[in-house]
């Protein structure tokens, strides 16, 4: 697991650890009289300087309690027997120790408890859908939504992004009270929010703080984050953080700990990145993440770094990107950017540090262009780029399914298990149009092994699929036998060209 900072904890854990799921359970001002008053402003009121109830009103209806259920399971475990080497059987097993020289290592059937965690979801369409972290549906076998008024829905899975820690789940329901989302990019340091969820197990809590900093970075993953000062706790994971009018600001997705509790720093994903994961997961099954083509720091931070080294550095400016490395055939290779650039703006907007620059790329997918404006020897100069995907090209790189290879197939049955002598596989009943015809892949054909992993049902194949189609190479490297006992290869790319 991804440590952050000291301990950034995401908001559904019982325990300080990062983007994990809650903890499973088995089913059981002072001030100073010397100094000078300041001048008397007008119309301050007495009370609460915001009213929040309105904003409470509107949002609670729209905040979901998620309850993630993983059911008992057998699972192999491999363990140490230390004295396995001093006292192999010479007598190959007779007396039902195994061979040595494995350094002691075995495998054993253990028998996992069912277990429960539980988070939080907004609701952002009347019919059903919601979005939530993806740590907190992370690993279900059941997802049970309970909504403000206590009813309860099974919900399942469009779509999930770790990066992002982002799920989209939907329910079968109608006219159910969805949020309105706001532009996050509007969004003031210093204004009101509130943070709705269901921290410890207090389901339709409500906790008010300002918005503490924008872009902030953290880790790996988003580092684009609002922080806000709203207390926010373990069970607010995929809650939301609203303004003073109830409009969805921010996912709630972890809090910055040395304990595990809340001490004032709480990170929401903006909405801005929300919507485009949003966006993704309905339409492609994955995100559409786009690719600048740069390795770097925020100027202020490559200065510092060159002044411990004693050496003196003038960018002609100490705000913005410094490009440290620019990946060979990315887009900003292309558009002619080079080592000790500094990128100032994009499209128009000033960037000052690298989470201002993610929250514009993350809104971006493959085959966008983007304008930057960026210092070369304190020089200004412009240029235009086309941002790439993960794979280096500018196509949409879908989550492929099972349906694209263009065949059937079944788990092979004990009389073939018995004539091939083989063990597992699954038989290709019939090949139409798809990927399997265009590699070659006859019918009768057993499927082994496919990208180095053992193929044994059809969730075995799926998931390998939906793996190699968002990988680098989107190609689906198939082993096996054919009817005859002949073995095979075949490599099935699975993106059109």
């Amino acid at each position: 697991m991804k440590k952050i900072v000291n301990i950034a904890v995401p908001t559904s854990a019982l325990v300080a650890v990062v983007f994990s799921v809650a903890a499973f359970t088995n089913t059981n001002a002072a001030t100073n009289p010397e100094q000078v008053p300041s001048p008397v402003v007008s119309s301050a009121p007495a009370s609460q300087p915001v009213d929040l109830t309105y904003a409470a009103e509107k949002s609670l209806p729209s905040v979901v309690y998620i309850k993630n259920t993983q059911n008992s399971k057998v699972q192999t475990v491999e363990y140490s027997d230390p004295f396995e080497d001093f006292f192999s059987d010479p007598f190959g097993g007779f007396f039902g120790r195994g061979q040595g020289g494995n350094n002691g290592r075995r495998q054993r059937q253990v028998q996992t408890p069912k277990r429960t965690a539980a988070g939080s979801g907004v609701i952002i369409s009347a019919d059903g859908y919601i979005v939530t972290n993806n740590h907190v549906v992370d690993g279900a076998d059941e997802l049970m939504v309970t909504l403000n008024d206590n009813k309860e829905y099974s919900a399942r899975i469009i779509g999930a992004d770790a990066t992002t820690d982002l799920a989209l789940i939907k329910i079968d329901a109608k006219q159910l009270p969805a949020i309105v989302i706001a532009n996050s990019d509007n969004v003031k340091v210093g204004e009101w929010v509130l943070a709705v969820g269901n921290p410890l197990g207090l389901n339709n809590t409500v906790t008010a703080g300002i918005v503490s900093a924008k872009a902030r970075t953290m880790g790996q993953g988003v580092q684009s984050m609002i922080q806000t000062d709203a207390a926010i706790n373990q069970g607010n994971s995929g809650g939301a953080l609203v303004n003073t009018r109830g409009e969805l600001i921010g996912i709630n997705a972890m809090i910055y700990s040395q304990t595990g509790s809340n001490i004032g720093y709480g990170f929401a994903i903006p909405t801005t990145i929300m919507n485009k994961v949003v966006d993704d997961l309905k339409q492609y099954g994955n995100v559409q993440r786009a690719m600048i083509g740069i390795k770097g720091s925020d100027v202020n931070a490559y200065v510092d770094s060159e002044k411990e080294k004693g050496n003196e550095v003038d960018l002609g400016t100490m705000e913005g990107i410094y490009i440290a490395e620019v990946v060979d055939d990315g887009a900003a290779a292309e558009a002619g950017l080079k080592k000790g650039d500094v990128i100032t703006h994009i499209d128009g907007q000033k960037i000052k540090s690298f989470g201002e620059l993610q929250n514009v790329i993350a809104q971006k997918r493959p085959g966008d262009k983007i304008t930057i404006n960026y210092l070369r020897d304190k020089k200004k100069k412009d240029a235009t780029l086309t941002l790439k995907n993960e794979q280096g090209n500018t196509k949409v790189v879908k989550n492929a399914d099972i349906d694209v290879l263009g065949g059937q197939f079944r788990a092979i049955t004990d009389q073939q298990k018995e004539q091939l002598n083989i063990g597992y596989g699954l038989e290709v009943l019939k090949v139409s149009g798809g990927k399997l015809k265009d590699a070659g892949v006859p019918k009768g054909f057993i499927i082994q092994r496919a990208n180095d992993q053992s193929i044994k049902s059809i969730e075995d194949l799926q998931k390998v699929v939906k793996d190699a189609s968002t990988s680098k190479e989107p190609v689906l490297y198939v082993q096996g036998i054919y009817p005859t006992g002949k073995k095979g290869y075949f490599a099935v790319p699975l993106q059109n060209e």
